[in-house]
């Protein structure tokens, strides 16, 4: 008993510390499938590329009350000539729950357009949302300017133009935005930097 249980044990010691070893080198894998990210370096003010933190409690932002001032001059350039909050397309602007509605679109077009909701979305339910926009329809999601980008594009299906919808989630703000055959380079982003900074 003793030469060979004293090598089966040696044995099965070196394995379960070999697995213990191989385990704390393996990355933690999402649970359930999760989003899928392309991740995006962070850079300083020095230019180096470093990993982005956990970020740390800081005030809330608000959302804008105003669908121009929200934009860069060179989106609003792209912009020009397409009304804004026409009463045809039914409530816009800041609404009553504290969220903005703005909607680009000539009532007399039959496609083009760009509507964003700005509203408030705690973690939790903007992750849920999030996810299953990844699972079910085939999003994909990234990490830019410290919060969660998701984004799709696909052909209209009576006009020969691109629909798509663009999603940015950061500290309890979701800016949601659908549009079909109008989408100026840097929308989101400027979106994204008049809220956070």
């Amino acid at each position: 008993m003793a030469p060979r249980a004293f090598r089966l044990a040696a044995a099965a010691a070196s394995t379960l510390f070999a697995l213990a070893a191989l385990t704390a080198c393996a990355p933690d894998a999402p649970a359930g499938g999760g989003l899928t990210f392309t991740p995006t370096p962070s850079t300083s003010a020095s230019g180096s590329a470093t990993p982005t933190p956990t970020p740390s409690p800081t005030a809330r932002a608000e959302i804008p009350d105003d669908c121009r001032e929200i934009l860069t001059a060179d989106v609003l350039a792209q912009l020009e000539g397409v009304p804004l909050n026409d009463p045809a397309f039914g409530a816009s602007g800041a609404q009553p729950d504290g969220s903005l509605v703005c909607v680009w679109r000539d009532p007399a077009a039959d496609t083009t357009g760009l509507v964003t909701k700005i509203s408030y979305m705690s973690r939790g339910p903007a992750l849920d949302m999030l996810n299953k926009l990844v699972t079910d329809e085939g999003y994909t999601c990234y990490t830019p300017d410290g919060g969660t980008r998701c984004e799709k594009t696909w052909p209209n299906e009576t006009y020969p133009v691109t629909d798509g919808r663009t999603l940015f989630w950061r500290d309890d703000i979701l800016i949601d935005t659908q549009y079909s055959n109008l989408a100026p380079p840097g929308y989101t982003a400027a979106v994204v930097a008049s809220i956070f900074g």
